[in-house]
């Protein structure tokens, strides 16, 4: 058989030609591939879909699409300060909340988007909370908002979606936020559009990337309830510590939510029941941020705890220790805003 050679134990082996013919083939699936993967950003990730109710521009494919059916995020009514790494002003949305990440046609410019976007939100009701054009409007490094994770608004499915808007290669971007009341609440959208590349895949860059927000405003489903006095003191007793749900704080604050009463009286309750119970109070966060930062938050969100069971509820403060260890134990993976949610806790634990 051409191109093929016998080997010593009687099995052929591949000739000089075979080898030549193999290489030429891989090359050819791999050209295949890439021909593949280039095409993959001409139609829509699979499994995203639009925000109900609102259009995209038109030509425009979904390449990253995240829903959490309870969050919490800032929608910016001000310009991007270069100084503080945030936004000047903002307004603070929770309830059902979408990101999505468009890749606009490349012959798209990112004031046409911007334009079509705003008239198409107008013509549905949205009220402008802020809109601006280009970095001096804008604010120099406005594309931070997106390209740095701690900002709370990057997709992390993948290494392209943390991409999206590279550094030093964002030109022409522009802004446009709106809300409008419906009768599931109010609705909060974002829309940021610039000229980008990206770095995980140029078949991505040199055209306009759209990231789309919205925050539809409604109650938040009650699925955290207190855990009783006897249960934690047994729960102490098992293995030395429990996970407190309960107990909530505003969003990126330490300001206890007014819901977390029931919760807070039941741990006062069992350090009366148990006068010689002295506690380490132990707050968590998730991983979004930076450590040092979720350290602090941490602390903080774990001193005011402290400090209410003292003042509202009379518990020595001899009893107390407060402590803060960001997101270094997790309870489960940050991947979903589930996980996230579940990772955001306080702990009691005996001393």
């Amino acid at each position: 058989m051409p191109g093929l050679t016998p080997g010593a134990d009687g099995r052929r082996l591949f000739g000089p030609i075979a080898r030549l013919t193999v290489v030429l083939l891989l090359l050819g699936f791999m050209g295949m591939a890439g021909a593949v993967a280039a095409t993959d950003f001409e139609r829509d990730l699979p499994g995203a879909t639009d925000i109900p109710g609102l259009p995209r521009f038109e030509g425009s494919v979904i390449i990253g699409h995240r829903v959490s059916p309870f969050d919490e995020t800032l929608i910016p009514t001000g310009p991007w300060e270069t100084g503080t790494g945030d936004w000047k002003q903002t307004i603070k949305a929770s309830g059902r909340r979408t990101r999505l990440v468009y890749l606009a046609p490349s012959n798209a410019s990112s004031l046409e988007v911007i334009r079509n976007y705003r008239r198409a939100l107008e013509d549905l009701g949205y009220e402008p909370l802020y809109q601006c054009s280009g970095f001096e409007e804008c604010g120099d490094g406005v594309d931070r908002f997106y390209g740095e994770a701690a900002n709370g608004k990057q997709l992390t499915d993948s290494h392209l979606l943390k991409h999206v808007y590279s550094d030093t290669t964002v030109q022409e971007p522009r802004l446009y936020s709106a809300r409008r009341q419906t009768p599931n609440g109010d609705s909060y959208v974002f829309v940021f559009a610039a000229l980008q590349d990206n770095f995980a895949d140029s078949a991505a860059g040199n055209r306009v990337a759209i990231f789309v927000e919205e925050v539809l405003s409604q109650p938040m489903r009650e699925r955290m309830v207190s855990i009783e006095a006897k249960e934690m003191a047994q729960g102490l007793s098992d293995a030395g510590r429990i996970a407190v749900h309960g107990i909530q704080f505003d969003f990126d604050q330490a300001t206890i939510k007014d819901e977390s009463k029931p919760q807070l009286e039941q741990i006062a309750l069992m350090l009366v029941e148990n006068p010689e119970l002295k506690l380490y109070i132990v707050g968590h966060t998730d991983n979004r941020g930076t450590l040092e930062y979720n350290m602090d938050l941490s602390r903080r969100r774990a001193e005011e705890v402290v400090r209410t069971l003292i003042q509202s509820y009379g518990i020595l403060g001899e009893r107390l220790k407060p402590m803060g260890v960001a997101g270094l134990a997790p309870l489960t993976s940050n991947a979903t805003e589930e996980g996230r949610a579940l990772n955001r806790r306080v702990e009691i634990v005996a001393q």
